[in-house]
């Protein structure tokens, strides 16, 4: 059956890339990702591979009509049409599968019965006989998708969800999804790792299935191996010669590839899901080839002399009252193990509780959403390397440098503290190489309690690290990083989890905007009038340039009355003043549709909505010259470009050096009569080229501009106001 079909793969919350990344491996062809899963295109061979080998996969559905179905009648008619002779034998069994999003059939055991008699209704039609209902092992079972209105009538090749390897005889407590284990796996490149000869071990494994599935990723054994039931096998259109020569080629894979196994462990401290473990394991057949034992968290030190490889670990997550303050000890006492016995291993841990993670005391380099069924989790992914384990850090605290630090941080804070008070100024920079051995940026964020998250007031304190010259010996480096980040918490009166480290560098184009984690966590600040949303984790910088908080203030006040343009908007917190300030309209502008939702985030939280307040994402350079177009123009411009930029959504390269004057004379160009335009940009070797601004009064207003905060850095930006000059 070599025609091409389009098929679609269902797959869990938040996997729905990594399915689709797995399909493009399995040959697949036009892959789509979607919300609920993946499409893609081959021919009946390509979609028993996915079946056979897919480790992300719920469901392979092959669509055979879509049609309106506005009622119960429509739907009717629809199916009633599909040849279902061709599927199915009179004296098979059949099973319907009924779901619906945005549709007026909304109950779904209705809309099932609906199909069920259709298909009933033409086998009576056309042989005067009908097929039976099985809801365990059906010959063909039936999947209808209807969303708005309009019905996807599947076969449902997998016959039952592809998670169930039927391995499986006895879950722990909490079982792990068998695909969502894979998962965490991919993502952890554990596959690579085992290539390279890496062990793995999982000291909270429950029944197995993290060590199970590693296994079986590992030896190159097909998922689907050993499953009893699949919901083609009594389809008409069943290749079973075709299914049964990819069973072969599997299992001659799964004999080569138990042959060179790495070294994989499961540890717990119950014996009696050990036993569940070694019971699943010996299912899978692969008994001979997993360590399961019984041992305390702190008993589960790596192999000695063996190789380094991957920690992977589910523990508990504390979703009941009062289990979280009792679970902090367990994950401390993980962290523990890991720094100790660990070292040079890679280790993931999922959890729905990102606090209880940090209590691990190692800083997580990435982190990404998962679910576990409707249960929305975080993967921290970590390097086991001193550099990024959070260490005991009361004797750094007491080390002369650390001591000396500490003491120009406190008299900073009392030079800052009476004008923080009169300005009443709740974020703010409190240090900035002040000390160039103790080469860091300090920001305080004064957060508020939100009605609109769950975040509460508090103190965060952001530490940038400006990367060191190579020259330096990496260990003092550490050795003052360590000592930094002792002594906050102290000086500021915050837990070690309110202090966050970023280590910062030279950013060309839009690596400044790159996620650095995925928590989603905002808190709510105060600037002026202005209500924002800052995130502390996820990106290099927070979302609120602290050094533009004069310039912030300043157009507020220009913009009264007039109509507000913002370009390279980022956040939108300029656009925030402007409005409140009192400007009729406001548009902002920015390639970014992350940053653009930011923006209109804080709009929101401000009651800034409507038709007045526009929020557009375009790459700035285009947008211009179609504004020029248009005619539009505005009282008041911000304009604050990066110093570079080659974005894939840029039709060129953007240099604020080389393209300044004639961005500058084009958006001038949109000012109103008596307009002005604030132009800023933060390259420190920037020269205005004034003889090619002819027609433009421009003023440099940088000193003006500069919060006392930042003064110690005059180079922090460079600012001007611009007007089109008297004719």
């Amino acid at each position: 059956m070599n025609s091409q079909h389009r098929f679609f793969a269902t797959a869990p919350k938040g996997m729905e890339g990594l399915l689709a990344d797995e399909l493009r491996q399995l040959g697949a062809a036009n892959v789509g990702e979607t919300r609920a899963g993946v499409g893609f295109q081959g021919d009946l061979s390509r979609a028993y591979r996915v079946c056979l080998w897919s480790r992300i996969a719920n469901r392979v559905l092959m669509p055979l009509a879509s049609f309106p179905s506005a009622d119960p009648e429509q739907l009717y008619a629809g199916v009633l049409a599909i040849e279902w002779t061709k599927h199915l034998a009179v004296d098979g069994s059949l099973l319907v599968d009924f779901s619906s999003v945005h549709s007026e059939i909304t109950h779904t055991q209705f809309g099932a019965q609906k199909v069920k008699d259709a298909v009933v209704d033409h086998f009576r039609h056309e042989t005067g006989e009908r097929p039976s209902v099985d809801r365990d092992t059906p010959d063909l079972r039936i999947n209808v998708f209807l969303f708005r209105d309009k019905a996807t009538v599947n076969i449902d090749l997998s016959g039952d969800s592809l998670h169930r390897r039927g391995y499986r005889l006895e879950g722990a407590v909490a079982p792990l999804k068998e695909n969502l284990a894979a998962g965490i796996l991919q993502r952890a490149g554990w596959a690579e790792i085992a290539r390279q000869g890496g062990g793995m071990v999982d000291p909270m494994c429950g029944s197995g299935t993290l060590p199970i599935e590693a296994a079986m990723i590992a030896a190159d054994i097909a998922p689907g191996i050993d499953r009893p039931y699949w919901g083609f096998s009594g389809w008409k259109g069943h290749d079973a010669d075709l299914w049964a020569a990819l069973l072969t080629d599997a299992r001659k894979r799964r004999d080569k590839g138990l042959a060179k196994l790495p070294v994989i462990r499961g540890f717990d401290a119950s014996g009696q899901v050990i036993e569940a473990a070694q019971d699943n394991a010996a299912h899978a057949g692969l008994a001979d080839y997993i360590e399961f034992s019984q041992r305390a968290i702190k008993d589960c030190a790596a192999a000695p002399e063996g190789p380094t490889g991957l920690v992977a670990v589910n523990p508990p997550y504390g979703e009941r009252l009062g289990e979280h303050e009792e679970l902090k000890s367990l994950y401390k006492e993980l962290g523990d193990c890991l720094k100790a016995q660990y070292t040079g291993w890679r280790a993931t841990l999922i959890t729905s509780d990102a606090e209880l993670g940090k209590c691990l005391g190692i800083r997580a380099r990435h982190i990404n959403t998962l679910y576990n069924g409707a249960l929305e989790c975080k993967l921290l992914r970590f390097e086991l390397d001193e550099r990024w384990f959070m260490k005991e850090r009361g004797d750094r605290a007491s080390e002369p440098g650390a001591q000396m630090f500490a003491n120009r941080l406190r008299k900073n804070l009392k030079q800052l503290s009476r004008w923080r008070k009169q300005q009443s100024i709740s974020c703010y920079r409190a240090y900035d190489a002040d000390m160039p051995e103790y080469a860091f940026a300090i920001d305080v964020y004064e957060t508020v309690a939100s009605a609109q998250s769950t975040q509460e007031a508090g103190r965060w304190i952001i530490v940038q690290e400006y990367a060191a010259p190579g020259s330096i010996d990496v260990r003092k480096v550490r050795a003052r990083r360590e000592q930094v980040l002792a002594v906050l918490p102290q000086v500021f009166e915050v837990p070690e989890v309110q202090v966050v480290l970023k280590t910062r560098e030279r950013q060309r184009g839009s690596n400044q905007y790159e996620k650095q984690s995925e928590t989603r966590r905002f808190h709510e600040v105060q600037e002026g009038p202005c209500r924002l949303w800052v995130n502390f984790e996820d990106y290099l910088d927070t979302g609120l340039f602290l050094d533009h908080r004069i310039t912030r203030s300043l157009l507020g006040e220009l913009a009264v009355g007039r109509s507000f343009l913002n370009l390279f908007a980022y956040t939108g917190a300029a656009s925030v003043h402007a409005a409140l300030g009192g400007a009729i309209a406001t548009t902002t502008v920015d390639m970014s549709r992350t940053y653009l939702g930011w923006a209109a985030r804080n709009m929101a939280l401000n009651g800034l909505r409507g038709e007045a307040h526009q929020v557009v994402q375009e790459d700035c350079l285009l947008w211009i010259d179609k504004a020029l177009l248009r005619g539009l123009r505005f009282g008041v411009i911000f304009l604050d470009p990066p110093t570079f930029s080659n974005s894939k959504r840029m039709e060129a390269s953007f240099d604020i050096q080389r393209d300044h004057v004639e961005l500058i004379q084009k958006t001038a160009a949109m000012l109103e009569p008596g307009g002005v335009l604030i132009f800023s940009n933060n390259f420190r070797r920037f020269k205005m080229d004034m003889p090619g601004l002819s027609g433009l009064e421009v003023e440099d207003m940088t000193a003006s501009t500069l919060p006392k905060d930042f003064e110690r850095n005059a180079k922090i930006h460079r600012c001007w106001k611009i007007r089109q000059a008297p004719k």
